[in-house]
């Protein structure tokens, strides 16, 4: 018996892709994947093997290694904080309100991406260091900002922040507020709307933003290192050690560094897509 067919099913027939067929699109995609990701990352694998457990422990372990880690995770956990806190407060204000010059604060989150980063850092330290705008006034009260830890918070800070507010962002334009409404016609306080209502619902996004920009912090190296001082064991990130050991010509040593830190931003990024994959079924199920 044939099968009758409705005009819907004669255009989904008819109806093709703006694309090329699965076989093409995806060549072309493993390709550049390949190209731009595995094969660097093959090449770090590459020298990283090459060293023995003894040799990556005693690498590793050297002071000023150890160092330059506490100096990058401690400075890069920091500015993801004030990420994670002024990012939601930014994201907030750009939903949320309207304003004149709102548009142009808009465009503005997107610059550190825009910017050269080594272009950030002069930046920066014509605006903290002693004879700089900030730095001028913060001088006569005994505070140093450029070429301490503080400065390079601060350069993290500035070069972290848009992955954190656009990635709350979304979610703030999502939510419903009639929910919102329903909490206070109930006579809850503002505060127990946002700890109840509105921040389970962004917290997906604040754990994504949040973590990017600590992912983005540890791989920093233009903006840092015009304000850091780049001193040994006070100063120095370990982007600026790895650059130093090549400059050495020490191989192994610069590959156990930059393969740990690839293992750290791995593990965050891994742990991340977990968790939120967690929050989304949490949030699903009570809806």
């Amino acid at each position: 018996m044939p099968i009758l067919q409705t005009p819907m099913d004669a255009i989904r027939r008819r109806r093709r892709s703006p694309l090329p067929g699965l076989g093409l699109t995806l060549g072309v995609t493993v390709t550049f994947v390949t190209l731009i990701i595995l094969l660097p990352l093959s090449g770090l694998a590459w020298q990283f093997a090459q060293l023995g457990w003894s040799d990556y422990i005693f690498v590793m372990s050297d002071p000023r290694t150890l160092a330059s880690l506490r100096v990058t995770i401690t400075a890069a956990l920091l500015a993801t904080i004030a990420n994670g806190i002024f990012g939601l407060l930014l994201a907030w204000v750009l939903v949320r309100y309207r304003f004149p010059g709102r548009a142009a604060l808009d465009a503005l989150v997107d610059l550190p991406f825009a910017l050269p980063t080594s272009v950030a850092g002069i930046a920066l330290v014509a605006v903290y260091a002693q004879d700089g705008w900030i730095g001028g006034l913060i001088e006569p009260l005994g505070w140093q900002i450029a070429y301490t830890w503080w400065g390079i918070v601060i350069a993290m800070t500035f070069t972290s922040v848009p992955f954190a507010v656009r990635a709350i962002q979304p979610l703030i334009e999502e939510l419903d507020r009639r929910e919102e409404d329903a909490a206070t016609t109930l006579g809850a306080s503002r505060w127990q709307t946002f700890r109840s209502i509105t921040l389970p619902q962004l917290s997906p996004g604040i754990l994504t933003g949040t973590g990017l920009s600590f992912v983005r912090s540890l791989g920093e190296f233009g903006a840092v290192i015009f304000i850091a001082g780049n001193l040994p064991y006070e100063t120095e990130i370990a982007s600026l050690l790895i650059v130093i050991r090549l400059d050495e010509f020490d191989y192994p040593a610069a590959s156990a560094i930059a393969g740990t830190m690839l293992a750290i931003s791995l593990i965050v990024l891994v742990v991340i897509n977990i968790l939120q994959t967690r929050l989304y079924r949490k949030l699903e199920g009570a809806a």
